[in-house]
């Protein structure tokens, strides 16, 4: 006997009540996407566990698109069996025999109250048979070589040896759209992986300066939205063209006060973009005291210019937490090519630390950026990035 299905655990979706089936209808649907190219599968979502049925196919690569899925807390390969105890026992003495070690522990989980035996008993049961039908094996219930598991679910016994960490969380789409400011730093994209593990989808909006960021320095943003795809399918990315607004901006304003005059146009810009998108909400890559712009007066002043709320995941994580982040969703190399985006081209010598709202309302209320935000909009370019790098171009005029 082969294993012929994954089986699926639940996380936090297992909690949301009524809201279960859209819950998991989202995560199957997400699990068809990243599966798309696997013809033969058949993926069954149920009340407590989903199942991909593999009909031969090889689980190996099908298993390492799992772990990027959100709303999985773990998986197995797993055979699934009938409900009766002789079918069982074959399966588990199989699965054992798939093993190498010297010790084993049979687990039982009964979500299935209907069936005849405890779960203790079923442990029992299986354990003695196991025994009796291989000669090296012996039991240890604390620290074994190999964990036979056997959850009795309603619909059929699924038997496995091992369990998968999946990513947890929610599935991509289940609690909304975000647009996501990415420059082509570090902080952004974790903030924008973090954001789609509370089931967000991203769209982002990168702001650049030619010729003063290169192509080089776009590419960094092109990567990285493709690197983000394996997590939640396609993502939209908005590249605005600031050249004009920022050499209007250091030109009128005063130097110290010009990041953060920069960050509230920009704040401004991406809430139109949003808008137009139907999109409720903003992602930023904010980790709070990191620079100057990201202190709490910055904060509070740059978000004078937008009601919308604003999603900041790494507000309270230490750099080095991000850092790591970013290596393990393979982001961390990309963003760290030496090309700089429009934030550190025009960086003052000493911007401000603390601003007050009152006093940058001063130094804009001469100022009338409209026409240079008017013209930035109707000249965005708008890319999908989809997984497995097939790519759409749009102009923002066919999105309105």
């Amino acid at each position: 006997m082969n294993y012929d299905h994954i089986l699926i655990r639940y996380g936090e979706l297992a909690l949301k009540g009524k809201n279960q089936k859209f819950f998991i209808r989202t995560l199957h649907a997400n699990l068809q996407q990243a599966l798309s190219d696997y013809k033969g599968l058949s993926i069954k979502g149920q009340r407590d566990h989903m199942y991909i049925l593999l009909n031969g196919e090889d689980p190996h690569p099908i298993i390492e698109r799992c772990r990027d899925i959100f709303g999985i807390q773990s998986f197995s390969l797993a055979m699934k069996v009938d409900l009766d105890e002789e079918s069982i026992k074959a399966s588990t003495l199989a699965a054992l025999q798939k093993e190498e070690g010297q010790t084993f522990k049979v687990v039982c989980k009964r979500p299935n109250k209907d069936f005849p035996k405890s779960s203790q008993e079923v442990n029992r049961v299986l354990g003695g048979h196991l025994l009796r039908h291989t000669d090296d094996w012996e039991v240890d219930v604390h620290q074994p070589d190999v964990e036979i598991r056997v959850e009795i679910r309603h619909d059929a016994a699924y038997i496995t040896s091992g369990k998968i960490q999946g990513k947890g969380g929610l599935p991509v789409g289940s609690t909304g759209r975000s647009l996501l400011l990415m420059s082509g730093g570090i902080d952004s994209p974790v903030a924008g992986y973090l954001t789609m593990k509370r089931g967000v989808k991203i769209e982002a909006v990168h702001f650049h300066s030619p010729p003063f960021t290169s192509d080089r320095a776009k590419q960094k943003v092109e990567d990285l939205a493709q690197t983000l795809t394996k997590f939640g399918g396609d993502v939209t990315v908005h590249y605005v063209p600031f050249t004009e607004l920022q050499q209007k901006i250091f030109k009128e304003i005063p130097d110290y006060y010009g990041m953060t005059v920069m960050r509230r146009i920009m704040m401004r810009v991406s809430e139109q973009i949003a808008r137009d998108r139907d999109i409720l909400s903003l992602t930023t890559g904010e980790s709070l005291g990191q620079v100057a712009s990201q202190t709490m007066e910055s904060m509070n002043t740059i978000n004078e210019v937008t009601n919308y709320p604003i999603i900041r995941p790494l507000v309270a994580m230490d750099k080095n937490d991000i850092i790591d982040v970013a290596k393990s969703i393979d982001t961390y190399d990309i963003s760290i090519r030496p090309y700089e985006d429009c934030c550190t081209i025009f960086v003052p010598k000493q911007p401000k630390t603390r601003p007050r709202r009152e006093k940058v309302n001063q130094f804009e209320a001469p100022v009338d950026f409209t026409p240079e935000i008017e013209k930035a909009l109707n000249e965005v370019e708008t890319v999908v990035y989809k997984n497995q790098t097939t790519q759409q171009t749009e102009t923002f005029d066919d999105l309105l």
